[in-house]
């Protein structure tokens, strides 16, 4: 089930918008003038999909409709009366494809609410540095100049900080919805994350926020660590059976000597590239080293055998590696000067290739790339790694900090990241560079017809 196409009506009380998804491509690239709300149709899809109601409360809007490919939609019907503060001001409308009568009418509260009492908000902002307190219980989020409620800071930074919220039914057809449909926004500020699933303790003020390249530093270092656990765990279970197998198995009269070798040699190819992104250690399975003149007769069935078991074995990093291999590519093929490798103890390895009087050290740490540097890495590892196959996501303005020559080949890079990742791709831009010569991906967003 995929979007097909998203609209608006009232946005802003002027701009009515339609944007059909481009669903061969799966790029489509929206653009206008600033303040036609390109970013707030972003928001309003993200809102709604991911149960960040306050978007949906705040961006004012009549009605935003929603049509999959299957023939169904859903309407975001909101209710706006100035006169009087309302926590619910929306009705979600849902309209099966089998049946142009059926109109599923669930008028409802959002489903995620904090468990505001709970709440120590006097250290609110020690856990955020970045939330500058203008009221009570009203906020200044710096990286982006959005005054925030209580309840936007809450939702918006409540899962990173360990609040629990309180559940409430949503419909099933509601519920069917948002498993079928993955919609991951990449904001415009990205640079900056917080510790996930830090809890509030009065005793521990420790600023929780994390430069974004860090944390997917770690992150990625985790993600390789869990993936040779896994190998371990494959190549445990076989070496334990092997002699068993290498007993029992038959040989094929069809395989001969140069097919072995053959295999032999492509395992050998492919553990050297899964030593190049450090998912494997230099002496890592030296039993691999088996040299292809070695087969005769006596041994073609154990190795046969050992073959078929270091397939499996290295199979297990295919995915992961194919993504690394991936990104690596693309960053070395920009970055000036620099050089991207990876380890399962740190993630990101960035290394200088010129030699400095200055410094002796020829190793980065993330936080010392630029700015256009650090965007354009949580750009690509966002795509690669942080998004569910067949989803949706939104990108709000991907130009930023990039030099012009990275925006000329940003849209390249996403077409192939979209091919092997599976997705379908929304892009909110005031760049040219951006769209280059692909006007045919692109939606404009007008004003009212005058």
């Amino acid at each position: 089930m995929r979007i097909k196409q998203i609209s608006v009506s009232g946005l802003f009380g002027i701009f009515d918008h339609v944007i059909p998804l481009n669903m061969d491509e799966r790029i489509t690239v929206i653009h206008g003038p600033n303040g036609f709300g390109k970013t707030a149709m972003l928001r309003i899809l993200n809102g709604f999909f991911n149960s960040r109601y306050s978007d949906l409360q705040t961006i004012p809007f009549s009605k935003f409709c929603v049509e999959f490919d299957d023939g169904s939609n859903v309407e975001i019907i909101k209710n706006i009366d100035n006169s009087k503060e309302t926590e619910n001001n929306f009705v979600f409308n849902f309209h099966d494809n089998h049946d142009n009568n059926n109109v599923d009418r669930t008028n409802f509260q959002p489903k995620r609410r904090p468990d505001i009492e709970n709440i120590p908000l006097s250290i609110l902002d020690d856990y955020i540095p970045e939330l500058e307190r203008i009221a009570p219980k009203k906020w200044l989020y710096t990286p982006t100049q959005e005054n925030l409620s209580l309840e936007e800071v809450l939702e918006r930074f409540g899962d990173s900080l360990g609040i629990k919220f309180k559940s409430e039914a949503e419909p099933e057809w509601f519920e069917k919805l948002k498993k079928n449909i993955y919609i991951r926004l990449i904001e415009s500020q990205r640079l900056l994350n917080l510790f996930p699933n830090r809890p509030f303790k009065s005793d521990d003020r420790t600023p929780s926020i994390l430069s974004t390249v860090s944390a997917y530093s770690y992150e990625l270092a985790k993600l390789m660590q869990d993936k040779f656990k896994e190998y371990g765990t494959i190549s445990q279970s076989l070496d334990r059976s092997f002699p068993m197998r290498v007993v029992k198995q038959q040989l094929s009269p069809d395989i001969t000597n140069e097919q072995l070798r053959n295999q032999l040699n492509e395992l050998e190819d492919t553990r050297s590239r899964l030593i190049e992104v450090g998912l494997l250690d230099q002496d890592e399975d030296s039993e691999f080293q088996i040299q292809p003149q070695d087969i005769d007769e006596s041994t073609k069935n154990a190795l046969s055998v050992y073959v078929e078991d270091v397939e499996k074995k290295l199979n297990v990093f295919t995915e992961i590696a194919t993504k690394i291999n991936l990104l690596k590519r693309i960053i070395n093929n920009k970055f000036s000067y620099k050089e991207i490798n990876f380890s399962k103890e740190q993630g990101f390895i960035f290394t200088t290739l010129y030699n400095s009087s200055l410094s002796d050290s020829k190793t980065l740490a993330p936080t010392d790339l630029s700015s256009g540097e650090k965007h354009e890495l949580v750009l690509l590892y966002e795509l690669l790694f942080k998004v569910e196959p067949n989803s949706l996501v939104l990108i709000d303005e991907p130009e930023l900090s990039l030099h012009v020559s990275w925006q000329v080949q940003f849209l390249k890079d996403l077409q192939e990241i979209t091919k092997l990742a599976d997705l379908d791709i929304l892009i909110a831009t005031h760049s040219p560079d951006i769209i280059q010569d692909r006007w045919d991906l692109t939606v404009e967003l007008k004003g009212p017809v005058k």
